[in-house]
């Protein structure tokens, strides 16, 4: 499918939902909804990042909180945005910080579900890395519950995939649910 076409089909879901797609303030919208789209859905055109890990006798938690994301539900297509906090316990190796925020945005640009964007997560780093233990906690709010539906504008939806010494009760899983708490 061309740019072209894909900008009739936009004006014709415009026209399908009541609206003009000739009005002066829609007649550029469909060529603005694929130029978001492309930024938005990046995940299936850009390759995965590359995870160059290094030898590091590091054998305590590592953790990058806060990660900021958007994210486009698949049920609904709205977004969900929020924020994703990993942690791994090295096995010897470490990658760059930076690389697990980007493992967040890899993934957070296409259509998902929280589940599987938490689960995808953890999997590519498992896959790199091989780390003793491995935790991915994501909170977002979906607009699918806000502006439709039950139109719960403070709800927050949790998830986590923990894996390895984490999973594990001892010493390694409550040092990571108490950092991680608040997350």
């Amino acid at each position: 499918m061309t740019d072209h076409d894909a900008e009739d089909v936009l004006q014709e879901l415009l026209r399908f939902i009541g609206d003009d797609p000739s009005r002066p303030g829609l007649r550029e919208t469909p060529r603005r909804i694929i130029k978001a789209w492309a930024e938005m859905f990046a995940g299936y055109h850009t390759p995965p990042p590359v995870l160059t890990d290094f030898d590091d006798p590091h054998d305590e938690l590592v953790i990058v909180r806060n990660i900021a994301f958007t994210s486009m539900c698949e049920h609904h297509v709205l977004p969900f945005h929020g924020s994703a906090a990993v942690c791994y316990i090295p096995n010897g190796r470490v990658i760059g910080l930076s690389k697990l925020a980007r493992v967040v945005e890899w993934h957070a640009r296409r259509l998902q579900t929280q589940e599987r964007l938490t689960r995808e997560i953890t999997s590519m780093l498992t896959n790199a890395l091989h780390p003793r233990g491995i935790g991915v906690v994501i909170r977002a709010v979906h607009l699918c519950m806000v502006a439709r539906g039950v139109k719960q504008a403070g709800a927050e939806a949790v998830t986590s995939v923990v894996d390895g010494e984490l999973r594990v009760e001892g010493p390694a899983r409550q040092e990571f649910l108490t950092l991680m708490r608040g997350v």
